[in-house]
């Protein structure tokens, strides 16, 4: 079993959800705690490893700060405690992760911007610019704005779509409890702790509880749904105790943890989930294109003939040789208009066709499943 376990000291890109809990206790900010979790994030990055943080804490934070009380509170409040803490968490975040040469970026979302395709297209493009840079967002939900019908309602199902959205291929849930049982082991001594799960069963699901926590949103329920985002995504998820000192090397040094294992890698997930979709428009190529595309190379504007169809922006397309026969399918990054006014011309072109900065490729390789046939004519949401 313990061969099938991730190594979390050789991952690519890592998404660490931290929960409220960990965060804020009564006093305020657990400084301390924040420090040696900044620590390990910074010896990640030294390992080349990309880190992304999303975390909880605005709310918590905030309402010590205003002195509200303990318990539910109106939306008003919330928005209003969540205003006064996320500044202070982040600063908190850059002073600790500076020293170690780190920069930090905030990124606020909501799940209104993760279901509208030109919302979640800009998110996921400066989220890998900043990775890029080497930088560390720290990632929240938006609480000052949020109302009920946007929200994620927890951060663990906001951490999951992070991890999908950004290609990650660990996910490490943070929280009070070090993994999934098969009943809660607070009342049930005969509970058993679960190292590994490869399939998430309606009997593992239905293991779910509510949170334990009187400061955290989220429980075993909410934990279990971003597991099925994150694998399906093609991303193992490990849920771990964050309440201890440095909580990656923890892991990295066999702490008990529950990995939930993935069918595919990010990249192939993606590929498929790409090919599922139902395309909204066609893209015609010449032959010198089409090979190309065969050889692993994004398409150019030069290389398209012809544009049929109505689509808008990262929507699904497919793409054609000339003989019509199918070479691809692949999330296009110009709508059809302009898709039509720039096929055929150089990409060094399109700035002064369009009238803006524009993006050499039509569609992107990495957003192209190459001799892929769609399977499923329903649409699929946009979490990949």
């Amino acid at each position: 079993m313990a061969a099938l376990t991730p190594d979390i000291t050789r991952v690519r890109r890592l998404v660490i959800k931290i929960g409220s809990a960990l965060m804020v206790d009564a006093a305020g900010l657990r400084s301390g705690w924040l420090h040696a979790l900044c620590e390990d994030v910074a010896a990640w990055r030294r390992r080349g490893s990309d880190v992304i943080l999303v975390s909880s804490g605005s709310i918590a934070l905030g309402r010590r700060v205003l002195g509200l009380p303990d318990g539910p509170l109106m939306l008003e409040q919330a928005q209003a405690a969540a205003a006064v803490g996320q500044i202070r968490l982040a600063r908190a975040y850059e002073e600790m992760l500076a020293p170690h040469g780190v920069t930090t970026a905030q990124i606020l979302l909501t799940l209104e911007d993760s279901q509208d395709r030109r919302r979640y297209l800009n998110s996921r493009a400066t989220m890998q610019t900043l990775l890029g840079l080497g930088v560390v967002p720290i990632v929240n939900e938006n609480d000052t704005v949020a109302t009920d019908e946007i929200r994620f309602g927890d951060n663990d199902r906001l951490a999951a779509q992070i991890a999908v959205t950004c290609g990650a291929d660990q996910l490490l849930l943070l929280s009070d409890v070090d993994g999934l049982y098969t009943a809660n082991p607070k009342t049930d001594p005969d509970a058993r702790h679960l190292p590994v799960v490869a399939h998430l069963t309606a009997e593992i699901e239905a293991m779910g509880g509510d949170p334990v926590s009187g400061i955290s949103r989220g429980g075993m329920k909410t934990k279990l749904m971003a597991a099925r985002t994150a694998v399906a995504g093609g991303c193992a998820m490990a849920i771990a105790e964050g309440s201890v000192d440095h909580p990656l090397t923890a892991v990295a040094n066999g702490a008990r943890v529950t990995w939930f294992l993935p069918h595919d890698d990010p990249q192939a997930a993606r590929k498929r989930w790409i090919a599922a979709m139902k395309p909204r428009g066609e893209l015609v190529l010449d032959e010198g294109a089409a090979q190309a595309l065969a050889a692993g190379k994004s398409l150019l504007p030069a290389g398209v003939t012809a544009v049929t169809g109505s689509f808008r922006r990262g929507d699904p397309v497919s793409i054609r040789g000339a003989a019509g026969e199918a070479l691809a399918q692949g999330l296009v990054r110009y709508n059809a208009t302009e898709a039509r006014r720039i096929k055929g011309r150089r990409s060094d072109e399109i700035a002064d066709i369009l009238g803006y900065a524009a993006r050499a490729a039509l569609v992107h390789r990495d957003d192209m499943a190459v001799g892929r046939a769609r399977t499923d004519a329903s649409d699929t949401p946009t979490t990949a």
